[in-house]
């Protein structure tokens, strides 16, 4: 069977937050990363813009008047800067032009190279101021210098209008960027909150199924249910406690077991004890008559009761052992029965029907003694003209069926009704020679023993009694293999 996974509480939380916060911090990293993005390229855009117009009037303006003022001999060309001038202007133009691309490219791409021709024109007015020309021809060439001037005013004029052009994308761009990150952001924020409450909703499953089931296997527990055993939880937190009361119930079960093996070994060690015991009467009455059976002479009846009351106690006691043969069982029957005809023989007919295939099997010693005894003292005795007591074995099935019978007075109703309320107590008999002593001690013994629900079985009228009993067919092997019966 396949393990369940388990559900860890703090585990489910900590993913539930995570997941929720990286729904949600994810798309705002984007939508910063885009704005930063946009906004350099815009600054960019701003800055290049400002260049290119800080450029213009010194393209214009500023470096025609220059060798306006050279051409007019204000000053010399060598003093003017004008050299320093164009090769600024040109640095400049080139630095714009790796910034940018487009058509903005194109023009500043125009504009440095119209550079070049006004620095030609340069060339030719200090060439021409030093060669002594004419002022007529140095005026033309600066004339030429400011109509380049113009045109390279007019490529930074174009490069501005492309710029702005771009920029206003870029912000367009940027807008819809951020337009397209707060949809997003709203559409995640509600799956996220639709995620959380299905995730909540199966762990608050999770635990109250977890709950009810620890309380249903709890609740069993405390009804003396021991056996019973929380299963594996899906819920990490709680599975310590599900071990804990499983432990709990594993040690109560053992505890129950433990008492309940004492109170049998107890109930046996007090039947024992009960079984040991003599009954004086009995005692008295057979050595009283073997006392009168010799003093009359009868030397062989001696010899019998004798053997008889040896053959009784020696079985009785069986060295301690509690279980014998059916064969010695039977003798011990016999002996007794020898032993008491010798008071009633006038009123006591015997039969005994135990087939010998059946005399290599074990019983609980002293079965069927004290049922004989009881037919005799509290059915044969008592009825006018005697009767017979009948004992009868058979075998079927893996079972051994005892019946002892007699023809005595029987019990009434009441009486019968009480007997087996006594029997059902599952308590001993203490009193020996009380009504039923015999029968409820030898029933608490077989169920004890025998380990089943059922003792004897009691029938009785006005015509008799027949008590019956059932047990398994256990041989000398079985008995000496298993601790429970050998012990």
């Amino acid at each position: 069977m396949r393990k369940r996974k388990l559900t860890s509480i703090t585990a489910h939380i900590h993913r539930s937050v995570w997941s929720v916060a990286s729904l949600l911090v994810i798309p705002v990293v984007i939508g910063l990363v885009m704005m930063l993005i946009y906004t350099q390229r815009y600054q960019a855009m701003i800055q290049r813009m400002d260049t290119a117009a800080e450029l213009k009037p010194k393209v214009e303006t500023e470096l025609p008047r220059d060798l306006f003022s050279v051409a007019a001999g204000r000053v010399d060309f060598a003093d003017s800067g004008i050299e320093e001038r164009v090769a600024q202007i040109n640095t400049t133009l080139e630095t714009l032009l790796a910034e940018t691309d487009g058509s903005g490219a194109v023009q500043l791409t125009v504009a440095r190279r119209t550079m070049d021709t006004m620095w030609h024109y340069a060339e030719q007015v200090r060439d021409g101021m030093a060669a002594r020309q004419s002022i007529s021809e140095i005026e033309k060439i600066v004339d030429e210098v400011w109509q380049v001037g113009e045109l390279v005013g007019d490529k930074i004029d174009a490069f501005l209008a492309d710029e702005i052009t771009a920029a206003a994308q870029a912000s367009r761009n940027m807008r819809t960027a951020l337009l397209v990150a707060a949809c997003v952001e709203c559409l995640l924020l509600l799956f996220a909150l639709l995620w959380t409450h299905n995730e909540t909703r199966r762990l608050s499953a999770s635990i109250r199924e977890a709950l009810l089931h620890l309380e249903n296997t709890v609740s069993r527990i405390a009804e003396g249910r021991f056996q019973e055993r929380v299963g594996d939880m899906e819920v990490k937190e709680l599975q310590n406690l599900t071990d804990q009361i499983n432990l709990m119930a594993a040690r109560l079960e053992g505890l129950i077991e433990q008492n309940r093996q004492k109170q049998e070994h107890l109930a046996k060690a007090e039947l024992r004890t009960l079984q040991a015991q003599i009954n004086p009467h009995f005692l008295y009455n057979t050595l009283d008559a073997i006392v009168w059976k010799a003093e009359a002479g009868e030397q062989q009846e001696v010899i019998q009761l004798t053997r008889a009351l040896s053959d009784f106690f020696r079985i009785s006691l069986s060295s301690g052992a509690d279980w014998i043969p059916i064969s010695q069982e039977k003798k011990h029957i016999v002996g007794y029965l020898n032993i008491q005809k010798t008071r009633y023989r006038d009123i006591l007919d015997v039969q005994i029907d135990i087939p010998e295939e059946m005399d290599r099997f074990y019983i609980l010693k002293l079965l069927l003694q004290p049922l004989v005894e009881n037919a005799l003292y509290h059915g044969i005795k008592y009825k006018r003209g005697g009767g017979t007591i009948r004992v009868t074995g058979r075998m079927e099935d893996g079972m051994l069926t005892f019946t002892v019978s007699d023809t005595g007075k029987g019990m009434d109703g009441p009486t019968l009704e009480a007997l087996r309320a006594r029997m059902a107590e599952k308590q001993l008999a203490q009193t020996p020679g009380v009504h039923g002593f015999g029968l409820v001690n030898v029933n608490l013994r077989i169920r004890l023993y025998y380990n089943q629900p059922e003792g004897l079985h009691i029938e009785s009228g006005p015509e008799g009694t027949n008590v019956i009993f059932r047990v398994p067919c256990r041989t000398r092997e079985e008995i000496e293999n298993d601790q429970s019966l050998s012990g």
